[in-house]
């Protein structure tokens, strides 16, 4: 493809996988407990998406990725100085919650405007990539309403593959009910795609790349603007941390519609 794609990633952080979440009421709504204390990564979705969109970049020669991250620019700059040795890529940071608890429909009006907002932004080149599903915002609307807002009618959700031809139409398999998949060919950018998990490894640390990238993560951070993003005055009436429940009864010759039956009742009761 003449000139190569615009490809605009759009990520938040997470809470790392392996910590236990215990959700409060803030001073300005739903939060996590000790939230700042907790170590973050870039959500695994959006990670796959950047890795996507860095190697269909090296693919198209002239082609630029941006990373467009809503969250805490404290705790973006921690997980960024770790992602960045890994692909090349422009950041572009706003300063928001990164809990979970903002409303779909505020974030994607944020993301929005902070791509419009892109210098030189060519829409007949532009590709946005986003994960499928999210490690905290998984409400699966969130990537659609970033495509509308920005008018992009051509979206494809649950990606595991894109392959790119030189005319600037490319070849998309998507998941689809039934644990099939969905080839589909798209005529260009601009397009949306939210990805699954692929099939491409973990790029290698690059000292050189991190150098590079580490040069505007900085001036990016600095000029982070605050999100409107937030809980839209969402409360819970109580919130507790799931129970272990182990009922064990060893019989022997019970008929398969007996232990049906129970376990039926069980799960009702």
């Amino acid at each position: 493809m003449t000139g190569g794609f615009q490809i605009v990633v759009c990520g938040g952080i997470v809470p790392n996988p392996l910590q236990t979440l215990e959700p409060i009421t803030g001073p300005s709504g739903p939060a996590l407990k000790n939230e700042a204390m907790l170590p973050a990564v870039l959500d695994p979705w959006a990670w796959h998406a950047l890795f996507e969109a860095a190697n269909l970049a090296k693919q198209n020669p002239g082609s630029k990725v941006w990373l467009v991250a809503l969250a805490p620019k404290a705790k973006l700059q921690q997980v960024v100085m770790t992602i960045a040795q890994k692909v090349p890529f422009e950041l572009i940071a706003i300063d928001g919650p990164a809990s979970g608890f903002a409303e779909s429909a505020d974030v994607a009006e944020e993301l929005a405007a902070a791509i419009e907002a892109i210098p030189g932004l060519d829409k007949s080149k532009l590709l946005v990539f986003g994960g499928w599903e999210s490690a905290s915002r998984g409400a699966g609307t969130t990537m659609q309403m970033v495509g509308e807002k920005l008018g992009i009618v051509d979206q494809f959700q649950g990606v595991d593959e894109l392959k790119a031809a030189p005319d600037g139409s490319f070849e998309v398999l998507e998941r689809i009910e039934g644990g099939r998949h969905q080839v589909s060919t798209c005529a260009g950018a601009p397009a949306l795609l939210g990805w699954a998990t692929g099939n491409l490894p973990e790029p290698p640390n690059n000292p050189q790349v991190g150098m590079a990238n580490m040069r505007g993560v900085m001036p990016a951070l600095q000029k982070a603007k605050p999100a409107k993003a937030g809980a839209n005055g969402a409360t819970y009436a109580s919130v507790a941390l799931p129970q272990q429940r182990r009922a064990t009864r060893i019989v022997k010759d019970t008929p398969v519609e007996e232990i049906a039956r129970e376990i039926a009742a069980w799960i009702k009761g």
